[in-house]
């Protein structure tokens, strides 16, 4: 077991940053990380999933199951009924990056069917993505866990992936490191225009630097005493005041 592990907060399609975070990521000594939302806006979501899947398969790296990754799965199970909320959440960014079109109009079931055929392995990947992983006395999920339960433990498979108010609003008492992502930082801090790592003294870490509104990606080394290193790209591309109105 390597002693240090690289993470990577939500990518969101942005394949420029993703290879640029990861010219930091020392394989030789670090296990990577992803702590989910690969696709969905965004520059190029089909390279993400591409590039995390060859991370996975070829490098034992780790990549989380995030609260898009779930409305895209549901979206390929069930179309008619998650159609409209995965488009609401920038899903046909994601879809249009695989099928190489610009569709507006669109009948569901057939852009789920397409999404297969074109990315058989899509499906399959997303559906062995881990909602959690523990490592020593430090915890990753995307979004976080239910502190309002009486142990942590007891976290829905939903909250693992759409938790916001019922975790980094209550005190952590799990006893572990908590390290997120999900919740820009910025609307953690109180300055909402900072988009650095937000860290508490209980052992929350937030990670999500909202990277495609115009944030930053942010990377982390750690160990078991905590954080060794901190890189961060940064982006200009998007209004940060977009965040403001997206999850």
């Amino acid at each position: 077991m390597k002693q240090k592990i690289f993470v990577i907060g939500d990518i969101h399609g942005q394949i420029t940053m993703f290879k640029k975070l990861l010219e930091n990521w020392n394989p030789e000594e670090e296990q990577l990380l992803m702590i989910g939302d690969l696709g969905d806006r965004g520059e190029d979501p089909r390279a993400c999933f591409e590039l995390a899947k060859e991370l996975v398969e070829e490098h034992n790296a780790i990549c989380l199951r995030g609260n898009h990754e779930e409305m895209l799965l549901d979206f390929m199970n069930n179309p008619k009924n998650n159609a409209a909320i995965y488009e609401m959440n920038g899903g046909m960014v994601t879809i249009n990056s695989f099928l190489k079109s610009d569709h507006t109009i669109y009948d569901a079931y057939e852009l789920a069917a397409a999404l297969q055929s074109k990315a058989p392995w899509l499906k399959q990947f997303i559906e062995k993505l881990p909602l959690k992983y523990e490592w020593g006395n430090i915890l990753f999920v995307h979004a976080g866990v239910n502190l309002r339960v009486d142990n942590w433990e007891k976290t829905s498979d939903n909250d693992f992936v759409w938790i916001r108010e019922g975790f980094y609003d209550q005190p952590n008492t799990t006893g572990k490191t908590i390290v997120f992502g999900h919740t820009v930082t910025a609307m953690l801090h109180e300055n909402h225009s900072d988009t650095s790592i937000w860290k508490t003294e209980d052992g929350k870490i937030g990670i999500d630097g909202g990277a495609v509104y115009g944030g930053a990606l942010h990377g982390i080394v750690l160990d078991q005493e905590g954080i060794v290193k901190q890189y961060s790209v940064d982006n200009t591309g998007y209004a940060f005041n977009d965040l403001l109105r997206k999850d």
